[in-house]
């Protein structure tokens, strides 16, 4: 990020901070002006074991004092644009808003499984439009059994980017997700996309506008990057983000994919460098938990909800 974009550079050249010298420091911080964090604090029930249907989502992120919710693809586009309407003014009425939406087919396997799940995405993709859905995201896979690095990396490329061009044609932005666990490297034979700056490489290669990545704070972990990495993104690059804690005991390189804590449960992550980037970056989209914790999904919905909620209220007040 160039230095433009520092929230604390207001003295703009060497005339201006020699007036100002006569301020003391504790005047100078005064004057110091803190962005105001703008994402949202995000519900995606499927992450945290509990089964909620979009009107049930609606009412329990109200409840819990969530911010946004997921979108259920499939099931806008069973509904009526008058249904439509009247859920938006409900979201409306709660001061609820959008969050993403998952990718709704497969485009890892064979080229007939792809063609029909692509005959199928602008069905979605025109529900989540008329619903005023504007991200999607889906993962990356880091490793194949069968394609070499470059070999997946052009397949991925050219899937995604037909991908892409269908969503833009609907106002949709489409995050890709890297997975960073070194333990899944050897899951397959061939090693893949596991950090931002291969997930960069490949959706910068398709050349589409409306494609950027899906942030997690555990793959940031694993994959050993540092805050500026993070800023080497654009806000616009940022499609949605992840909130997630390590298990302790464990050091980054021996962490499990499936294994993971809410945010602040360990202290593991630097959960406050990487939310202060956020803010630098004056992000302003969704921010979900993603834990995928078998105690957590072994709860009764009230109680994961409610620690969810408090584990993201605790992470968000790092930045308040």
């Amino acid at each position: 990020m160039n230095s433009s974009k520092n929230r604390r550079n207001f003295i703009k050249n060497t005339a201006a901070a020699s007036a100002l010298s006569f301020i003391s420091l504790s005047g100078i911080k005064a004057m110091t002006i803190k962005k105001e964090r703008k994402f949202k604090m995000g519900l995606n029930p499927g992450a945290i074991g509990v089964k909620l249907d979009q009107e049930q989502l609606l009412e329990k992120a109200s409840e819990y004092g969530f911010e946004s919710i997921v979108a259920y693809s499939g099931t806008l586009a069973e509904w009526s644009d008058g249904q439509i309407d009247e859920f938006a003014a409900k979201m409306k009425s709660k001061h609820i808003t959008w969050g993403a939406s998952g990718l709704p087919m497969d485009f890892r396997k064979d080229k007939a499984t792809f063609k029909k799940g692509l005959d199928g995405l602008p069905k979605h993709a025109e529900a989540l439009q008329k619903a005023g859905v504007t991200r999607m995201s889906t993962w990356i896979m880091p490793t194949h059994a069968h394609l070499t690095y470059i070999e997946n990396f052009k397949l991925h490329s050219k899937r995604l980017k037909e991908i892409a061009r269908i969503l833009g044609v609907y106002d949709i932005k489409f995050g890709l997700e890297y997975v960073g666990p070194k333990t899944l490297m050897a899951r397959d034979k061939y090693a893949f996309i596991h950090t931002l700056a291969e997930c960069k490489e490949l959706y910068q290669s398709t050349g589409e506008p409306n494609i950027g990545v899906q942030l997690d704070s555990f793959h940031w972990f694993c994959a050993g990057e540092t805050k500026a990495d993070l800023l080497s993104l654009s806000k616009e690059e940022i499609i949605t983000v992840d909130l997630n804690d390590a298990r302790a005991g464990f050091s980054a390189d021996e962490q499990l994919d499936g294994k993971r804590e809410l945010p602040m449960a360990t202290g593991v992550i630097d959960m406050q460098t990487f939310m202060d980037a956020l803010v630098e970056i004056d992000y302003d989209g969704p921010t979900r938990a993603e834990p995928f914790n078998r105690a957590l999904s072994d709860m009764d919905d009230a109680a994961a909800l409610n620690a969810t909620a408090d584990a993201m209220k605790k992470a968000f007040k790092l930045v308040r």
